[in-house]
């Protein structure tokens, strides 16, 4: 995240550590730290050798990989600018114009530029602003930056639950509430989607934006199919097969299936939805 004395984001200067449970790292250069797949990744604004030395040192471990590159290359060559997405423009923090939305994009996924995440933008913003719809709740799963549910919120949905496993992004989804004003709208869960089922059960939009293996758990998971309309997303064409064979199929309806570049994304309601019923 962004604190004083930086205003943005130049240069990454990146730390692989094959260790977890790394201390608090209390450093006025850092921008956090994710933990994945027992690996302690750290970023920083600028060199941190000699500090990375003295963490090693102390707790018995190395640097598998570190990397010194520009910010626009983490974000695959983008530069993070204000864009529109359906009735939304979209600002990074250090933007000094106004906009409808202002995020810090950290290093956390969710900025704004990839495709399934501008996409996903463009599903919430028609559904939610559909009237006789009346989305009052969602569920947002692997937020990310929390663009998603700061999205439905300034369309009026009420209570909006923000899931993501990486602690960092979970810091950076509440930096961003808090600079949107919703903080009362919008709580932000740390939880690991694979080993804890979201309670789904009356929610009336849950959005996924994640990766192909946690969906195919979710969509065998009967718990998981309790709300009233989905958004799923993070997968391209060739995955398509497997996920639809992982759909309990004779309890959904497609409302929308569409792709954007090489990505995919399904709109689907259960049978059971009151979407469906009232229709």
């Amino acid at each position: 995240m962004l604190k004083s004395p930086y205003t943005k984001y130049n240069r990454l200067f990146v730390y692989y550590l094959d260790m977890m449970n790394i201390p608090k790292v209390e450093d006025p250069d850092i921008i956090g730290v994710w933990i994945e797949d027992n690996t302690a990744i750290l970023f920083f604004h600028c060199n941190k050798d000699d500090l990375i030395a003295r963490i090693c040192h102390a707790n018995h471990c190395e640097v598998i990989y570190q990397a010194d590159l520009d910010y626009e290359d983490w974000e695959a060559g983008q530069q993070i600018s204000r864009f529109q997405a359906g009735s939304f423009t979209v600002a990074p923090v250090w933007d000094e114009e106004d906009a409808d939305i202002i995020l810090d994009p950290s290093v956390i996924f969710g900025s704004g530029f990839h495709p399934s995440t501008r996409t996903c933008l463009q599903l919430v913003d028609k559904y939610v602003k559909t009237p006789e719809l009346s989305i009052t709740t969602m569920l947002d799963l692997g937020t990310g930056t929390g663009l998603l549910s700061i999205a439905a919120a300034k369309h009026g949905v009420e209570q909006i639950t923000a899931i993501d496993n990486n602690p960092l992004a979970c810091k950076v989804a509440q930096a961003n509430c808090t600079y949107n004003k919703l903080e009362t709208v919008i709580s932000i869960q740390e939880t690991d989607l694979r080993s804890h089922t979201p309670q789904t059960k009356g929610v009336d939009l849950v959005v996924a934006n994640l990766y192909r293996g946690l969906l195919e758990e979710l969509f065998q998971t009967s718990s998981f199919w309790q709300g009233n309309l989905y958004i799923l997303s993070g997968f391209v064409k060739s995955m398509e097969p497997e996920l639809l064979a992982a759909l309990p199929a004779d309890k959904l309806r497609f409302l929308e299936r569409t792709r954007k570049d090489q990505w995919c994304f399904w709109v689907i309601a259960p049978r059971e939805s009151k979407f469906l019923q009232s229709s």
